[in-house]
């Protein structure tokens, strides 16, 4: 048997297979003995083991894994509603997590840590898109450089662009700002409300992109202010503890006074140009 049999089990008998699995290592046969005589690896042993460890008897009890296409979301409604609000509240590491900023990684731990459920980073970027958070052909054209700000500023002594830093793509964004007060805070498809009752409030995003698609953003009720975005560039070179050369693609107009003390000089450290309109 391998590890794509094993998932082909039915849930009794895959059941079954991890409570022998680990009753066969809690009396004393070494990991990869077990592996051997069960036929998987020996990751997947130490997997059940430490789900044991964690939750006992419930860890034996298969979970249902990715949906297909027509079947009900891994997510609960209330479920994601949860996520969200611990998005737009907060850090990662006020929920134990190590990520200085919110990425499709730390989600995916959140929801594992949360809910016991496993979901991979593309459907965190399905969900992301769902609600309204990040958006993926908006990350698409920023990279494009399609998303523009149109406010070019000259740059100041000591925001040189850095040789061989991190090039990265920023970008402030209000997912579900209407055009309507009469309607809401919900406009066409950006849509955070998707499935919910909740109020999220006025939600805004400071989101980074890099080269390599990665992207690091955090969410908040209201508009940043000039500290909390000098603390998302602190975040992101912590994240990459490297030069940063950060292009801004999009900034709400209404916000412009900010950028008079905006970002704070980092020589050497980060460079920070506007995208011409």
């Amino acid at each position: 048997m391998t590890d794509r049999d094993a998932r082909s089990l039915s849930a009794d008998a895959l059941e079954a297979l991890r409570r022998r699995a680990v009753a066969a290592v809690e009396a004393g046969v070494t990991r990869a003995e077990v592996a051997r005589l069960f036929g998987v690896s020996r990751k997947t042993v130490g997997a059940w083991v430490a789900a044991y460890q964690r939750r006992g008897d419930e860890a034996f009890r298969p979970r249902r894994r990715g949906r297909r296409p027509g079947e009900q979301f891994a997510l609960t409604a209330g479920q994601q509603a949860w996520i969200v609000r611990t998005i737009v509240t907060g850090l990662p590491e006020l929920c134990g997590l190590p990520q200085r900023l919110w990425t499709r990684q730390a989600i995916s731990e959140l929801v594992r840590e949360e809910f016991g459920i496993l979901i991979s980073s593309p459907t965190v970027s399905q969900y992301l898109t769902r609600w309204g958070l990040v958006e993926e052909h908006r990350l698409l054209e920023m990279r494009r450089g399609r998303v523009l700000s149109g406010r070019p500023r000259e740059p100041r002594p000591g925001n040189e662009w850095i040789p061989d830093a991190e090039v990265l793509w920023l970008a402030w964004t209000r997912p579900h700002t209407s055009a309507d007060p009469r309607r809401g805070p919900v406009e066409g498809r950006q849509n955070l409300l998707t499935g919910f009752r909740d109020y999220y409030g006025d939600v805004n995003v400071l989101l980074a992109l890099s080269h390599r698609g990665m992207v690091f953003f955090q969410a908040q009720q209201g508009a940043f202010d000039v500290q909390q975005a000098n603390e998302f560039l602190s975040r992101l070179t912590g994240q990459f503890n490297r030069g940063l050369n950060i292009v801004v693609c999009e900034w709400p107009a209404e916000h412009d006074g900010m950028l008079r003390a905006w970002p704070e000089p980092r020589p050497g450290r980060l460079s920070v140009r506007f995208t011409l309109g």
